[in-house]
């Protein structure tokens, strides 16, 4: 059986960019011509013109972080799809609220090339513990799942004794989620005195998988690789058991760039991830996701030849993400609204035992700690603690988010 999902994972640098950018001004085209959002964005482009790499990199971006404001102007996608809603196969909702799509077509976000990698086959069980409501991460591992030839139990990120106990009665071999999740799901197993030992194979993201979280689900009997993805654009790279940098998948187009602007940075150099894909309905061209990396020199021991990536290094902006939910600053904003004796504000995110913890400082003389929670909760969907401050406790730096996690 082979290594490799198809041809395309082993294909020269020349052939690949070839390939790419002869279909690249035809998915210019059809965002200019049937998304109102492109129609604007590419009023003066010729899309014959966009045939290289240096080309494409004199495009205007489009940002994630615009993307609440873009849909709240032009309900629901922002005048971005190319495909009318009630054509679409699922509408899903982000923190924002941003509305994703679903549409039709076999593993729409290319996610099956990942689990390959990481050792999943035809025939085989994948528990999957990514959420199916509101968000489309259950059915991103669903659909790429079902292209590879594996069933899946869908469990989401809840019920873990109810989990442990279908591990134990089904043995399903590969697991999809947060490697948080997968530690939690492990203990609970050992709890109940439940067998968990089935599985052996795991395909992690929405968050970090630092060594030593690696290095303990390894313990358990487990081979953990990481992906990296969105909801908008689909999976972008992923790590082969080779496991040294994440590999770009072959449908999209990938370019790391100076923050704040649109400009390449030099091979190695830390910078914003820019993301082309080719889905004829939601043409995300020049995607700027926010998030930081780099590109790492040379090709995968695994002998996957495509670009990769050094894997998260941070956010170009406040928008952070949070057990695998995208907090921004506009929903802190939100929460303070509910709460106007609160004169400041900061969330603050950490990781405490491997896990992401989220707290909200507040410089007030007087709140309802309690209530503040639940306005919290209720704006971002996540739980997070409540800080009291005296005024001028805070620092006058101008954030609202600050993301103190560390993954050494």
């Amino acid at each position: 059986m082979s290594e490799f999902y198809d041809d395309l994972e082993t294909r020269d640098g020349e052939a690949r960019a070839a390939a790419q950018f002869a279909a690249l001004p035809f998915q210019i085209a059809n965002a200019r011509d049937n998304a109102p959002f492109y129609r604007r964005l590419f009023r003066n482009v010729s899309p014959g013109d966009i045939t290289s790499r240096e080309a494409l990199a004199t495009l205007p971006l489009t940002r994630k972080s615009e993307l609440i404001d873009l849909h709240r102007s032009d309900p629901p996608f922002g005048g971005m799809a190319t495909t009318a809603p009630g054509n679409l196969v699922r509408i899903y909702q982000s923190p924002g609220p941003i509305y994703d799509l679903e549409p039709l077509g076999r593993d729409y976000w290319r996610t099956a090339r990942a689990f390959h990698a990481a050792g999943f086959r035809a025939g085989e069980v994948i528990h999957n513990t990514f959420s199916y409501h509101f968000t489309p991460a259950g059915a991103m591992v669903e659909r790429g799942a079902v292209a590879l030839g594996c069933a899946v139990f869908p469990a989401g990120p809840a019920n873990t004794d109810l989990q442990v106990r279908a591990i134990h009665d089904i043995r399903p071999a590969c697991y999809a989620g947060t490697p948080s999740f997968l530690k939690i799901l492990l203990e609970k197993g050992r709890e109940l005195g439940l067998d968990t030992s089935s599985l052996s194979k795991a395909s992690v993201a929405a968050e970090p998988l630092p060594p030593q979280v690696r290095a303990e689900i390894k313990a358990a009997g487990i081979d953990a690789v990481q992906w990296y993805g969105t909801a908008d654009l689909g999976m972008i790279a992923y790590e082969s058991r080779a496991m040294e940098g994440l590999i770009v998948d072959e449908g999209i187009i990938v370019e790391v760039v100076r923050p704040g602007t649109g400009d390449p940075v030099s091979e190695g150099e830390v910078g914003e991830v820019l993301v082309t894909v080719f889905s004829r309905d939601y043409p995300l061209i020049r995607f700027a996701t926010g998030d930081l990396s780099a590109v790492m020199s040379g090709t995968s021991p695994c002998g996957r030849t495509n670009m990769r990536l050094k894997g998260w290094l941070g956010r170009a902006d406040q928008t952070t993400k949070v057990k695998g939910m995208f907090v921004h600053p506009n929903q802190i904003a939100d929460v303070l609204k509910r709460h106007p004796e609160i004169v400041k504000a900061r969330l603050v995110v950490d990781r405490e035992d491997g896990r992401d913890v989220m707290t909200l400082h507040c410089e007030t003389l007087g709140v309802d700690a309690a209530a503040l929670g639940e306005s919290l909760q209720a704006v971002c969907k996540l739980k997070g603690r409540i800080e009291i401050a005296a005024p001028g406790a805070l620092p006058n730096d101008g954030k609202v988010i600050d993301d103190i996690r560390s993954y050494e």
